[in-house]
């Protein structure tokens, strides 16, 4: 392993970074240069394969997740249901990848007590601002509706894309779409880090509105 690329992660890990912003700060400091690149997931791989080793332990408890290994994240109720004319994100356009431009987006909910209540979250994938929407429900309407109320707050300039997964509460995607004029991809099932951006951002929120939080109690 490249010594100062490996020391770049070390540090940022020990600071309590997550590995998707040290990926993210690696890509902004060193654009041009390949050996200074590591994908997040790279960075996950390297400490979980190995998690009785006494730095990695340490660096597991630093983790966002708290995890010893990585595993599928448990299937959430109203996922995988078909959604109808989905836009994967193999149809993506490839430059969105490279977040040159400051208009795509990755979103997500994060879920509260009992499954019962629900926050919307909405990260831009290169200057990770973030947007945080409360929802009286789940439903697909109800997110369709909240979605796009606060994404048009935006200049319309900064509102290209969004990458959702496949939970069913973006059945009326196209809903927002026409109000928005974003255009709406989808991750594959169960592949988090096809919206790093946006599960790193989710696990951070949880440090502060932990599982259990009730979010209809907050306003």
């Amino acid at each position: 392993t490249h010594k100062p690329l490996k020391h770049f992660v070390y540090k940022g890990l020990l600071s309590e970074w997550t590995p998707e912003q040290i990926s993210g700060r690696i890509k902004e400091l060193y654009p041009n240069d390949p050996i200074m690149s590591i994908s997040h997931e790279a960075i996950y791989r390297h400490i979980y394969t190995r998690p009785q080793a006494s730095l990695n332990k340490k660096l597991i408890k630093l983790l966002v997740r708290k995890k010893t290994r990585r595993r599928p994240p448990k299937k959430r109720r109203g996922t995988g249901s078909k959604i109808s004319n989905q836009v994967g994100i193999d149809n993506r356009p490839k430059h969105i990848e490279l977040r040159q431009e400051i208009e795509h987006w990755e979103g997500d909910l994060v879920i509260g007590k009992g499954q019962k209540s629900a926050i919307g979250t909405i990260v831009e994938r290169k200057s990770r601002y973030t947007l945080i929407i409360k929802l009286s429900s789940r439903k697909a309407d109800e997110v369709a509706k909240m979605f796009s109320k606060k994404l048009n707050q935006l200049n319309k300039k900064l509102r290209k894309s969004m990458t959702y997964d496949n939970g069913i509460e973006m059945a009326k995607h196209q809903k927002i779409t026409q109000n928005t004029g974003m255009k709406i991809y989808f991750a594959h099932p169960y592949s988090s880090w096809e919206r790093g951006t946006n599960e790193n951002t989710n696990g951070l929120i949880r440090r502060y509105l932990p599982k259990g939080t009730d979010f209809n109690q907050i306003d």
